[in-house]
């Protein structure tokens, strides 16, 4: 970690989209630079690959991250998955869970917010994606429980708050 805090001492003239380019290479993630303001990534999960995609907004000085995953519960338990994201959200400090219908994906924001000339650094950027893998990796049985095991929204919270205390 010291080597990479090194390399990267250096950073502050870095576009954000540039400085998560060099930090995805550092990991081995896969990605495609989109343009010069985003970047799409392929995050490997226990539970689920991700899909992580981050967007600068020099207009509101953000830097925005999505995190999904395609997700096809039935019809009928969609209910129960909108008021498990509801608790999920509740418990989540740092971005939130949306499931959008139409195109069957679980998504996570978040938004680093830069303003005043304030540059990414390392360690935020490794944050921000470890955050929406860490969530998506703590939910995605609460949202199978739900969807396909018939259990209740609060029960299925449960199980996944009791995974989150059983890991130092």
């Amino acid at each position: 970690m010291l080597h990479e805090r090194q390399q990267f001492s250096e950073t502050g003239d870095l576009h954000p989209i540039d400085l998560v380019e060099t930090v995805a290479e550092s990991h081995d993630w896969a990605f495609d630079r989109v343009g010069d303001d985003q970047i799409s990534m392929q995050v490997e999960g226990q539970w689920r690959n991700y899909s992580v995609t981050l967007a600068w907004s020099q207009t509101d000085e953000t830097l925005r991250l999505i995190c999904c995953f395609e997700m096809q519960p039935p019809e009928t338990s969609l209910p129960r998955l909108y008021e498990t994201l509801n608790l999920a959200n509740d418990e989540c400090w740092a971005g939130s869970f949306s499931y959008l219908k139409d195109r069957k994906m679980m998504i996570w924001r978040y938004g680093l917010v830069l303003a005043g000339g304030v540059c990414a650094q390392v360690d935020q950027v490794n944050h921000m994606v470890a955050e929406a893998i860490m969530a998506g990796e703590r939910y995605y049985p609460a949202f199978q429980l739900v969807c396909w095991g018939g259990r209740a929204p609060h029960v299925a919270m449960q199980i996944a708050m009791a995974e989150a205390y059983g890991h130092a």
